[in-house]
């Protein structure tokens, strides 16, 4: 083979290789370029959106941000077959009351000194075919127990003595406050960005009720109401009412109510809370029972209930929840058939309500070691008290 002659045929072919090869080569480089100038955007981007979120920084939420509907649909313009079902029954005279009141102290051991002949229901009001017919909450407690809720707890602004009060605003009393709140914390202390609940606020207590009914509009579109009276009497008449033995009113309306500390820290969401109090972990597990009436600012030691007697179950320990809960709850009571604007916002707290006038039926599910190391069948070998008067 003529070596000579088979180099001169491929000098073309590394000619054309060297071209080639120089192209791709060319590309290359101008794609790195590329790609470098993509990274040095972003990084710019990133940086950009960094210092931003530094100064306007973003909150994460769990509450969809879109407004209820104002079209007039099927479910929104039938008549609501709960309103203006509330049957009235004015304040009486403390004094001449023939029924317990609430909200009372709930504090291991306490008992009311009112004598009565009926029990509360103990079991869940679900299993007495009672569904929640409302919910809305009391700004404070307007009940006590030690240790959890009491005058030694604390809030963004302040708590109350017992039993002298004194109001946050003129306009809503407060009740007592819980012992979680940490000033030097952010939780408690950085606001939340309400989209659907009105005048709440971080590092404050809430009483949260939900009235129970076996009368309600249970099942239906009609089952929550705004004002909770409309709920509870919605499937009776005056008549029927009239009809009901002390002990069959206290089986057939309560309100199961649990306390709250808002924070701003979405590790303590919960999803909701419109079908009643939570029930999961240490929630609703120490529980007290007993029988009372509504409550609310129009009553105190003076003025009292007539809607009496109905069963409490009270959750006795204080939890910690986000202020995204509240607002999603809010925004589920939005969605309701009936108006739910009133409740929308924290109501006033009754004043804690005197023993007088307090069932002598207290009944408690848990005895804890850090309650006490007795039992209290014998109250007249206390050498302690339950908070003062109350």
């Amino acid at each position: 083979m003529n070596m000579h002659r088979l180099s001169i045929s491929f000098i073309p072919f590394l000619a054309s290789w060297s071209v080639v090869n120089g192209e791709l080569r060319g590309k290359a480089m101008k794609q790195k370029s590329l790609v470098n100038e993509d990274l040095a955007f972003w990084s710019r981007q990133l940086k950009m959106s960094a210092e931003l979120e530094t100064e306007c920084p973003l909150q994460e939420t769990n509450v969809p941000d879109n407004k209820p509907f104002k079209t007039v649909t099927m479910f929104n313009k039938n008549d609501n077959a709960c309103a203006g079902k509330k049957l009235s029954f004015p304040n009486i005279d403390c004094v001449h009351t023939e029924g317990p009141q609430a909200g009372s102290n709930v504090t291991k051991g306490f008992q009311g000194e009112m004598e009565v002949d009926f029990v509360p229901l103990k079991k869940s009001y679900w299993q007495n075919a009672m569904c929640p017919v409302n919910v809305h909450w009391h700004l404070g407690t307007e009940h006590y127990s030690k240790g959890e809720y009491d005058e030694d707890g604390d809030g963004k602004y302040g708590n109350i003595d017992a039993p002298e009060f004194r109001r946050l605003k003129e306009d809503v009393r407060p009740g007592f406050r819980c012992h979680h709140y940490d000033k030097d914390d952010k939780k408690f202390n950085e606001e939340y960005d309400w989209k659907h609940c009105e005048g709440m606020h971080v590092g404050e207590t809430y009483e949260v009720h939900w009235p129970h009914s076996a009368v309600g509009a249970c099942g239906t579109v009609d089952q929550y109401q705004t004002p909770f009276y409309d709920g509870v009497f919605c499937n009776i008449d005056a008549a029927g009412f009239g009809g009901l033995a002390a002990q069959d009113l206290a089986f057939a309306v309560g309100v199961q109510a649990q306390i709250y500390t808002v924070v701003n820290d979405e590790a303590y969401f919960y999803p909701d809370m419109m079908r009643g109090w939570i029930m999961d972990k240490d929630f609703a597990k120490d529980i007290a029972y007993y029988t009372g009436s509504t409550t609310g600012t129009s009553r105190d030691n003076k003025k009292c209930s007539a809607y009496n007697p109905i069963t409490w179950q009270v959750d006795r320990k204080c939890h910690m929840i986000s202020a995204s809960s509240f607002d999603k709850l809010c925004y589920d009571m939005k969605n309701q058939r009936d108006d739910m604007s009133d409740d929308l916002h924290a109501h006033g707290s009754r004043e804690l309500v005197n023993p007088k006038y307090n069932a002598n039926n207290h009944e408690y599910n848990r005895k804890l070691r850090s309650d006490h190391d007795h039992d209290h069948h014998d109250h007249d070998h206390h050498d302690h008290d339950h908070a003062a008067w109350f």
